[in-house]
């Protein structure tokens, strides 16, 4: 489970780590007794509790970007995070935030058509926008055309525009975090592990 140890709730007297499994698991011992209210197992929590210091860093990009002092709208937001956890690959962050997306009441047709939603009709031209820019941060490593910054700018303050742009490659570096050290619902094998060899093993490749 995971690549790296995970601290129970004996492990550790910093406050950080005791405030924020208070907050998430009540008085369970999570590693003991894992889950979340969200649905996953809680071992991001554990593993990052590891350095107290970085914990503390990460609650606090999560207090950033649900404050109320946003002004960026949450929807799409939203959008944008899930839409970088489908690209990064991240089944965690994916997942999260298309449940977060269902709690602002968006439809299930939209976030069902994320993965796909370039041949999608259920988003608006402003959301598509959002979209294919968060896909150049992801899959192109922040090129961003011009032509799509100007449309972008033309329905976004400078404010809204870098909101969306910290807040998506934050959840990149988480997306990324998750992948690497396989936490959550990213514990799993890469789907190319052991192919070449299989391939060895069946023979040639069809041509």
């Amino acid at each position: 489970m995971g690549r790296l140890r995970q601290v129970p709730r004996t492990g550790s007297d910093d406050p950080v780590v005791t405030a924020v499994y208070d907050h998430l698991f009540g008085d369970r011992d999570p590693v003991a007794e894992p889950g979340t209210a969200t649905g996953t197992r809680g071992d991001w929590w554990t593993v990052m509790a590891l350095v107290p210091d970085v914990l503390q860093h990460a609650v606090a990009g999560f207090l950033l970007y649900q404050s109320t002092e946003r002004k960026l709208d949450p929807r799409r937001r939203e959008l944008a995070q899930a839409r970088v956890g489908w690209s990064a690959g991240s089944a965690f962050v994916f997942s999260q935030h298309c449940l977060a997306l269902r709690k602002l009441g968006v439809p299930d047709e939209v976030v069902d058509a994320l993965p796909a939603w370039q041949a999608a009709e259920c988003f608006d031209a402003v959301d598509r926008l959002v979209l294919a820019y968060a896909d150049c941060l992801v899959l192109d490593h922040g090129r961003v055309p011009d032509s799509l910054f100007e449309s972008l700018r033309a329905h976004l303050s400078d404010e809204e525009l870098l909101e969306l742009t910290y807040i998506a490659t934050l959840y990149l570096h988480h997306a990324v975090l998750s992948r690497a050290l396989r936490t959550e619902s990213d514990d799993r094998p890469d789907p190319l592990e052991g192919l070449g060899k299989a391939l060895v093993d069946d023979g040639p490749a069809e041509p």
